[in-house]
């Protein structure tokens, strides 16, 4: 049987029964109470929390308190940041795509593929299994992932999906989110992505599953995180001849996109990676009485007047039983009536000032924290036949698997742990800023194929030891610098050194942002570019020194005019890549490939310079995005000098209720040598075939949408790539890997409070 074919059994387990639990719990009618973050009142728009005594539209009973606040976490520390829900309808359309909110990664073409930012600055490393940093948009880490704090229990469930059963690509999002008091927060997601592909052996299948919890006390706080992935992407090697895209009137016949032919079938990659985070911290402090923000006074009121129509009800209740106990006939007019005048009464009376809208706050002066991660990571390259001569080396150590057959397996785990004591901001008008210092450990494992046996390990220990610095109250300053040294095993000599900065200040009726961050990293190469073993590529490159890599950016924005400024320089020594080689015979088939991790030496500088804008008039709006970037040696760090985005838009409501964006947007970037994608290491090379290098680019994709809001649903209907040319076209966003054609899209996102 095929990897990627499914039975129905894999379909209940995987598909079906998630789905059922999702739609059980979210029908679990529990009250909940909740904190302040950013929150999304329940029609679904961004706002301050509230609580409010709102009639029911079906039963005409009070409604519970509604909204969702999110936020994220440091993963070195577990600072909470807040952040906003996933629930903004604009840009809902392109939230869907592989290829990034403005168009900005290469991909390899299928939703669910491999990608790569061509904005150099933008690329983030993630950790030390380099296999899954192509799936960052699916594969998220612990510092992107929201724990939740729910007034009342939230469901969400989202689907897109385009094409039919043999090309379609779907993808189906549920997430729960509930209370237990107002302290502690739980919720869960289960993500499904399946793409067949509309070329051949391209299709790609990914489901995560994510559980979190929280606990928000006054003295300690907790934070929980359990995620597993499993990512199963068939890998086709790009189509043979790109004629078939950009000549197609050189062949006889018209080959649709599932015709043409590919290098690769039946080769497959394979990840799985499970997380498992927990973050606490007990801190010591004192209470203090502060006067309770609008919010809470609004939640207090609330809870009172509810408590006084709970008390009414009773006093009515034992009225009737009173009647009842001494034989009489209860009137319910007369009572009403009597309500209503003690009320009247009351109200004529002197009303005392106001005092009790004070609250009792416990301001933490020092924590104590720990936080430890596991992570587990497998990759597996899987493939039952290759063409002949596609490798120019085979390692015949590993003959047990014998023809073309290839099984190339490594194992990743890794244990983390942090020890850090904080002096917090704030505590007294003199404590201007937070101070920290932390050590952290850390146990890598790490098992390849070898020569002697089918799995070698190799163990790596780490202690860092640092401090840091961070402003982040008031409205006008604010700053975090980080520094920490390697001090033993593998890490002795590391140095990693990060800073942010804002200052925030009003210019002519404007506020202006001005913003900079930037970092020194000194650091030994990550343990996959210096080994790596399998079938048909192997390195050792213990030889391999230090990089040293800078980073300056700064960012100029102003609020009102929606504009953003923006310039990185980046400086790096002994950078480390993946390069790649082959030859192309007469049939345009790419034979003999080898890739491998190299170094170079030479100091390389990329500048980048980008604006960003938004135009408004009346219903019409026009957001661009222009990106420079040049590196000064394209050979080792290949990047298009000019990345644009552009989405021009009617923005208007139908029958007053009804929010609708119509428009069309449209991604571009100039020619250049992309860095190419080699399927046997899942990784994006630079291309070293001097001769038959392939550059890709200088060709615009324009999408065309409707994009609706309507209180709990936001939902789309796109045709992408619609200016799909007839004959002809370098629609490519990885070199030999084209896009897809003229395709009609749908998606649908809806939350449910319960």
């Amino acid at each position: 049987m095929k990897p990627m074919t499914r039975t129905i059994s894999d379909w209940t387990t995987r598909v079906l029964l998630p789905f059922a639990i999702t739609l059980l719990l979210a029908a679990m009618p529990l009250g909940v109470a909740a904190q302040d973050y950013n929150s999304i009142g329940e029609d679904g728009v961004m706002k301050l929390a509230k609580r409010g005594n709102k009639k029911d539209s079906v039963d005409g009973k009070k409604d519970f308190p509604r909204g969702l606040k999110v936020w994220t976490i440091d993963e070195r520390f577990g600072d909470i940041t807040p952040a906003e829900p996933d629930t903004v309808p604009f840009m809902f359309m392109n939230s869907i795509f592989t290829t990034g909110m403005n168009g900005e990664y290469n991909t390899t073409g299928n939703l669910g593929a491999n990608r790569l930012n061509r904005i150099f600055t933008d690329r983030q490393s993630y950790d030390d299994f380099i296999f899954s940093h192509g799936y960052d948009y699916f594969v998220k880490q612990v510092s992107d992932i929201h724990f939740t704090n729910t007034y009342s229990p939230i469901t969400n469930l989202s689907l897109n999906t385009c094409g039919n059963r043999t090309n379609g690509e779907d993808h189906f999002k549920a997430l729960f989110a509930i209370n237990a008091g107002k302290r502690i927060g739980v919720g869960f997601k289960f993500d499904y992505l399946y793409g067949r592909g509309y070329y051949q052996e391209n299709s790609a299948s990914l489901f995560n599953y994510t559980l979190w919890g929280s606990y928000l006390g006054d003295r300690y706080q907790a934070h929980l995180l359990l995620s597993t992935n499993h990512m199963k992407q068939a890998e086709n090697g790009g189509i043979i001849n790109d004629n078939y895209i950009t000549h197609p009137e050189r062949f006889r016949e018209k080959y649709s996109e599932n015709e043409i032919p590919t290098m690769l079938q039946q080769n497959w990659n394979r990840n799985d990676n499970l997380t498992v985070f927990y973050s606490h911290r007990y801190s010591f402090g004192f209470s203090r009485e502060v006067p309770m923000t609008e919010e809470e006074i609004k939640a207090k009121k609330f809870a009172m007047a509810s408590a006084k129509e709970n008390e009414a009800k009773k006093a009515k209740e034992a009225a009737k039983r009173a009647a009842e106990k001494n034989n009489e006939e209860f009137d319910e007019e007369e009572y009403e009536k009597q309500v209503a005048l003690d009320k009247e009464t009351a109200g004529n009376q002197a009303e005392p000032v106001d005092t009790t809208w004070m609250k009792s706050e416990y301001v933490p002066v020092t924590s104590f924290i720990h936080t430890v991660k596991f992570k587990n990571s497998e990759r597996i390259y899987q493939a039952y036949s290759n063409p002949k001569d596609y490798y120019a080396n085979t390692y015949e150590t590993l003959a047990r698997f014998s023809g073309d057959t290839i099984y190339d397996k490594t194992r990743h785990y890794a244990l983390d742990n942090t020890f850090a004591i904080a002096l917090l901001e704030g505590f007294n008008k003199y404590a201007k800023a937070g101070l920290k210092a932390f050590a952290h450990h850390e146990f890598k494992h790490y098992a390849l194929p070898d020569s002697a046996s089918d799995a070698r390990s190799y163990n790596e220990q780490t202690l860092y030891v640092g401090g840091q610095i961070s402003k982040t109250q008031g409205n006008t300053l604010h700053y975090d610098a980080t520094g920490e040294v390697g001090t033993l095993g593998a890490s002795v000599g590391d140095i990693y050194i990060d800073g942010t900065a804002d200052l925030n200040f009003p210019l002519l009726g404007d506020t202006v942002q001005l913003a900079a961050d930037g970092f020194f990293h000194h650091y030994a190469p990550t343990f996959y570019y210096t080994k790596y073993h399998s079938r048909h590529f192997w390195w050792e490159n213990d030889d391999f020194k230090n990089v040293t890599h800078t980073r300056l950016q700064g960012r100029l924005s102003w609020e009102r005019t929606d504009t953003q400024l923006r310039v990185a320089v980046d400086n790096i020594t002994n950078h480390v890549y993946f390069s790649t080689n082959y030859n192309v015979n007469e049939n345009f088939e790419r034979l003999n490939n080898t890739a491998t991790a190299r170094q170079c030496s030479d100091n390389i500088s990329i500048l980048t310079a980008s604006i960003e804008q938004k135009f408004a008039y009346k219903f019409l709006h026009l957001d661009a995005v222009l990106t420079y970037q040049k590196s000064s040696l394209e050979r080792v760090i290949p990047v298009p000098a000019l990345n644009a985005y552009a989405n021009f838009y009617f923005r208007f409501k139908l029958a007053h209720v009804l929010d609708c964006d119509l428009g069309a947007d449209v991604r571009y970037f100039t020619k250049y040598n992309a860095p190419d994608f080699v399927p046997g290491i899942a990784q994006y090379a630079v291309q070293e075939n001097e001769n038959i290098k392939t550059e890709i680019g200088n060709y615009p994709i324009v999408n065309a949408y409707a994009n609706f809001f309507l209180k709990h649903a936001r939902f789309f209907v796109m045709m992408s790539h619609v200016n799909s040319p007839g004959s002809g076209g370098d629609y490519f966003l990885t070199p030999h890997y084209p896009i897809n054609t003229r395709v009609f899209r749908f998606g649908i996102s809806w939350n449910f409070f319960n």
